[in-house]
């Protein structure tokens, strides 16, 4: 498995087309709408065109999208496309990005692995593989420490998630059921309240005493810790060496036969962005910060920026193993009838280049194409 290091130093809800649930998760979303990124570099002059003229990259303006927003901003990812334009777009929640890519609007794009796999198994395998990784991490449990002093005490009280089925209410509800407490998935009642609360409502629901606490990514965590909030638990610590996939890199089959050298060179850019996130970590954080502020107008202050950029770990490796475990909890909590993720993965592309980097390949934990 190719080295995985932390943004510091140093779930899937695969909510198939099923009829318990019509709603349609988002990685870890603020908003909905597809939105042209203007942050690209221009092409070098006389740089060699790839196969297509341009192609189409989709992402959010998110921390648990650092590949994308430094590898863009700075340019690594157009240096390895030479000729071949970057068009790059960002979006706020899963669907759209999945739509987009079924559009032929994009044509890659990082994504969290609840709308990936809706994506993959509402079109029966037709429409996306994932192709490479590119965040682990960043979610955690945080309370109010005046009402919640343990995890015991979180019985009988409210906890936010984003939404019905998303990553992150899957894994509550999942940790949930292992403490030995009963919860009704679909409304959210039992022994304790889930309150599933859109993460850009959150941090006002909790000044206002709407929620006691919250298991959500970040920024939202540290946003929350900003407002008087503790955390109590990092779900990274429940997981098999600290790691579980937030964000991976999906492809367009179309797209992805037509152009193989294409792909190849944007996870080229990707595992050089990685790279070069780890070795250049303050700089690196500052440039995702600034490509924040120029796509949704704010940067993040200091006290969330910092905790939260911690927290999350850049990785080329797409965590296979654990999409199948958050997809198994989607199972177990009664939101998912089990599906079949037989080819999801194409990681062929991902190991040519980490191969010629001279770094170990990644498993697609036997769901890779055949």
């Amino acid at each position: 498995m190719p080295a995985t290091r932390t943004l510091s130093r140093r779930r899937i809800t695969a909510l198939a087309a099923v009829p318990l649930l019509a709603v349609v998760v988002t990685s870890c979303g603020y908003g909905s709408d597809a939105k042209k990124d203007d942050t690209k570099p221009a092409v070098a002059a006389g740089a060699k065109k790839l196969s297509a003229d341009t192609v189409k990259i989709g992402y959010f303006p998110n921390l648990t999208h650092a590949t994308a927003l430094v590898g863009i901003q700075d340019g690594l990812f157009q240096k390895e496309l030479g000729g071949t334009k970057v068009a790059p777009s960002t979006f706020n929640a899963g669907p759209s990005e999945i739509e987009a890519l079924n559009a032929g609007s994009i044509d890659i794009g990082f994504i969290g692995p609840s709308p990936a796999i809706n994506g993959y198994v509402q079109t029966k395998g037709k429409s996306l593989r994932i192709i490479g990784g590119s965040a682990s991490g960043g979610v955690k449990l945080v309370v109010d420490p005046k009402k919640i002093k343990t995890l015991d005490d979180l019985k009988g009280k409210k906890i936010a998630t984003p939404q019905l089925g998303n990553t992150q209410d899957v894994a509550f509800l999942n940790w949930i059921s292992e403490k030995g407490w009963k919860v009704d998935a679909q409304s959210g009642k039992g022994d304790v309240s889930v309150v599933r609360t859109d993460n850009k409502i959150t941090p006002d629901a909790y000044k206002s005493g709407a929620i006691d606490g919250a298991w959500v990514p970040e920024p939202t965590a540290s946003k929350l810790v900003s407002e008087g909030a503790k955390v109590l638990l990092n779900e990274s610590d429940l997981w098999p060496d600290k790691q579980f996939v937030i964000t991976n890199i999906i492809v367009s089959q179309k797209f992805l036969s037509a152009h193989p050298d294409v792909v190849e060179a944007v996870l080229r850019g990707s595992v050089k962005t990685n790279a070069w996130i780890n070795a250049n970590e303050d700089k690196a954080k500052a440039s995702a910060n600034e490509a924040l502020k120029t796509l949704s107008g704010k940067a993040l202050a200091p006290e969330v920026l910092d905790p939260a950029w911690e927290s999350i770990k850049v990785t080329n490796d797409p965590l296979a193993a654990t999409l199948q475990s958050e997809a198994d909890h989607a199972v177990k909590a009664g939101l998912l009838k089990k599906p079949d993720l037989a080819g999801i993965y194409d990681l062929a592309p991902l190991n040519k280049v980490l191969k010629a980097a001279g770094q170990p390949e990644a498993s697609d934990a036997g769901l890779g194409v055949k």
